[in-house]
């Protein structure tokens, strides 16, 4: 037996035997939850139809569970904007607090006081908004400031791999620019000859 070891031989050209690896330090509870929520996908048409779907959802059953109270109607408003903002893809940030309004109109009309006829659900709809409006506009201003930091985000991380990339592209030149310096007049100089 070569080695004389208590454990199985290691393999060949690896220099560690088998077995588990070194521990790894356990993640947080925070990080295991975010690492299940969905990846944001949606797109600019998504987000607004998935909001309208969800707030028409929600208002009805507020309608039916809860005669219609204000303010777990905008609770629920601030919880889809909330989702909706961080749900939507990178290429389309800006459809989240666009479609927060017409979501919260859209289920409001389940919710608002109106009496029969077009016009009295008109009357109920623009009562309700105006209502309602400290709902409405806590949710689309939450919907815009999550956007806005996912933006700075995105833009701070793509600078930093930028910058990465320049230094990992300057370092490696080799020997046949290393004697000078880059030119950085901004002006190409054409050659003679």
């Amino acid at each position: 037996m070569r080695g004389g070891g208590d454990g199985p031989a290691a393999p060949r050209g690896t220099g560690r035997p088998y077995g588990p690896g070194p521990a790894r330090p356990a993640r947080s509870e925070l990080a295991r939850f975010a690492a299940r929520l969905p990846r944001p996908r949606l797109t600019a048409l998504g987000v607004g139809v998935l909001a309208a779907l969800l707030m028409m959802l929600l208002g009805a059953l507020d309608a039916l569970l809860l005669d219609a109270h204000r303010a777990s109607y905008g609770i629920c408003f601030v919880m889809v904007s909330t989702a909706m903002a961080c749900w939507v893809r990178q290429q389309d940030l800006y459809a989240a607090p666009v479609a927060a309004p017409p979501a919260f109109t859209a289920g409001l009309l389940f919710v608002s006081p109106g009496s029969g006829g077009f016009t009295g659900l008109l009357m109920g709809l623009f009562t309700g908004l105006s209502l309602q409006a400290a709902w409405l506009y806590g949710g689309t201003l939450l919907a815009g400031l999550i956007v806005l930091a996912r933006r700075v985000c995105h833009v701070l991380r793509r600078r930093r791999a930028g910058r990465t990339a320049r230094t990992a592209g300057a370092g490696g030149r080799g020997a046949a620019g290393a004697g000078r310096a880059p030119d950085r007049s901004g002006v190409r100089r054409a050659r003679t000859g």
